[in-house]
């Protein structure tokens, strides 16, 4: 079961922009000033009484998603690549970006990346169609749809993508969801037996027929892009969470993700 919900997600709309469907395009770069995204009293305990009311008024919610907030009074909780505010009464909840005034820092956007870079860090590559070796100097996760038009741009560089040194990590998102024709598509080549190939011919267009195997794999997969607030196709993720785009060239990608690893280093 998703473990968002309407009205979170609703609230996490309200901070998205037309330049990045899905993601806030700020996001576009990369969290360079994340040092100060970590409330300085993340560490701090929380009433029990607060945590308990909090969790009981966001479903889905657990209590170690209940974090201390920059702000006196207002409690973050983070699900997945979500972030919002809530008050400890459980009767508000804040969406959107919180910025230091003093720093110009978005301290919800680098909190964001964080939580995004723990949640692709702990998915199994089992669950994953990857293209280009281990020893990759840099790798990105990209959630995919095999009728997107620039999902198929994107792959049509796959070669060049890799021997500039990147690693993809594919994850289907068939963004019609369950039951529709992309759907379908996406089970075809998690079902094949030689994936790689199975995605490269789809994403020609061409007709990939396997014996089913089920679909919850993709399921899976879908599920983690919406937590972690997917949207439009492709997904480009870097593995410090950073969103960097949708199509990008190979040039492009190499320097978002060379940009987005500063960031982390300074971030330390």
């Amino acid at each position: 079961m998703r473990r968002t919900f309407s009205v979170f997600v609703l609230a996490t709309a309200l901070s998205v922009a037309v330049a990045a469907p899905g993601l806030a395009a700020s996001e576009k770069q990369p969290a360079q000033k994340a040092a100060a995204a970590k409330p300085a009293s993340a560490n701090a305990a929380i009433p029990a009484d607060v945590r308990a009311r909090v969790v009981a008024k966001v479903p889905g919610a657990s209590p170690a998603d209940v974090a201390v907030s920059p702000i006196p009074g207002l409690y973050e909780v983070t699900m997945g690549g979500l972030i919002a505010y809530v008050s400890a009464d459980g009767k508000h909840l804040l969406s959107g970006n919180l910025y230091d005034l003093d720093t110009q820092q978005n301290l919800t956007a680098a909190r964001r990346s964080s939580a995004r870079a723990k949640a692709l860090a702990s998915a199994s590559e089992s669950q994953m169609i990857i293209f280009g070796p281990p020893t990759a100097k840099m790798t990105v996760t990209v959630f995919t749809d095999i009728d997107c038009g620039f999902c198929r741009k994107f792959h049509n560089q796959i070669a060049e993508i890799n021997k500039a040194g990147v690693r993809v990590r594919y994850m289907l998102y068939p963004r019609t969801g369950p039951g529709t024709e992309s759907w379908d598509k996406a089970e075809q080549v998690w079902c094949a037996a030689d994936r790689r190939d199975a995605l490269t011919r789809a994403k020609r267009g061409e007709t990939v027929k396997s014996k089913k195997c089920g679909d919850v794999p993709i399921m899976k997969q879908y599920q983690l892009g919406s937590d972690l607030g997917v949207e439009g196709t492709p997904a480009i993720f870097t593995q410090y969470g950073d969103y960097v785009g949708g199509f990008l060239t190979p040039q492009e990608l190499v320097q978002s993700v060379q940009d987005s690893q500063k960031g982390s280093v300074a971030a330390r």
